[in-house]
């Protein structure tokens, strides 16, 4: 129980990530007087460059947990939501960020870079991970308060 007690936990730390991160701080820095595009994508740059990096960290702790036996009994909405999540996350790094990270390269070089629509597909991602992590989170906290009940 404790394996899943701590994949819960993540999972909430996760979801408090991307609310945080993705939906909060990331609009809204470009808001801030004096902050131009280039100042504000090497911002993003470097605390995406950090999220990215514990998400990866967390997904390997999660999996951990549920290798080791946590995974026993685990309800199906909670797998299906944590491994939506962590696939929403491969594709995010794997296939999106590198174009973003073109683009951007291309805007702190001083070129006139078209915008980009991979910050869109970036974005739907980013929401269809939150979704699988809330599907997931509540399931097991759902399935722990009944064990515990």
């Amino acid at each position: 129980m404790s394996a899943l007690a701590v994949v819960l936990a993540l999972t909430f730390v996760w979801i408090g990530l991307i609310v945080g991160l993705s939906f909060i701080e990331a609009p809204v820095k470009f808001q801030a007087p004096g902050v131009t595009l280039a100042l504000g994508l090497g911002i993003g740059r470097l605390v995406f460059r950090v999220l990215h990096a514990v998400q990866i960290a967390i997904v390997v702790v999660v999996v951990v947990c549920l290798v080791l036996g946590a995974g026993a009994g685990i309800p199906a909405p909670a797998v299906a939501g944590l491994v939506l999540a962590i696939l929403m996350l491969i594709g995010q790094l794997a296939v999106v960020q590198p174009r973003l990270t073109r683009r951007s390269n291309a805007v702190l070089a001083g070129e006139d870079a078209p915008r980009s629509r991979a910050h869109h597909a970036y974005v739907a991602l980013e929401l269809l991970k939150l979704v699988g992590l809330l599907v997931g989170g509540i399931a097991l906290l759902a399935h722990l308060v009944a064990l515990a009940g």
